[in-house]
């Protein structure tokens, strides 16, 4: 896929949940019912629904650079090589934090975002190209503040950015790791 269609696709999704977010402050944040609330029947749907809600334009603005960056690196692979690490991570981790989050509404892309960066992260480790080591040393410098997320605050839930990022490992050691042949060559 060419960076300009895979960046069109990954901006499409962004547009989306500039939209939701404009409905959900129209509606008076109606949204919100379907947040991830964890351990609740009515919070799983929330595990899909809540990587497309934000509680206010700043936290959305504050996933949505990271996402277009990050996204659209993962795309570059392919499109469906970008929804199958998007499914691993929103479900993976969006499960995770519905088993072990705090008791609260959890909306918002970061564990998408977190998940994407330890994709790339991890990419590299699994394919050691140089294009792959490039491309990690790069947003490890731009996005490398982002471990500040993983420290619990106010407000924040620092469960979806480590759950996400765990289920971002977990697509790269899924997707990219070789298969070991039991026999050595001699």
């Amino acid at each position: 896929m060419d960076a300009l269609k895979g960046f069109k696709t990954i901006a499409g999704v962004a547009l989306l949940m500039v939209a939701l977010q404009l409905f959900n402050v129209v509606t008076g944040y109606s949204l919100m019912a379907f947040g991830l609330v964890p351990r609740t029947l009515q919070g799983l749907f929330g595990i899909l629904a809540s990587p497309f809600l934000h509680g206010s334009f700043a936290h959305l603005s504050a996933n949505l650079i990271a996402f277009l960056v990050l996204g659209t690196l993962v795309i570059l692979e392919g499109l469906s090589r970008f929804v199958t690490v998007s499914m691993i991570i929103i479900v993976l981790g969006g499960s995770l934090v519905w088993l072990f989050g705090f008791a609260g509404i959890h909306v918002g892309a970061s564990g998408w975002v977190f998940g994407l960066l330890a994709y790339l992260l991890s990419r590299a480790w699994f394919h050691r190209s140089w294009s792959n080591l490039i491309t990690a040393s790069v947003v490890a410098l731009l996005y490398g503040g982002l471990i500040l997320g993983f420290l619990p605050r106010q407000g924040v839930s620092f469960e979806g950015h480590l759950f996400g990022a765990f289920a971002g490992f977990i697509a790269a050691r899924v997707l990219l790791s070789k298969p070991r042949s039991r026999f050595n060559a001699a």
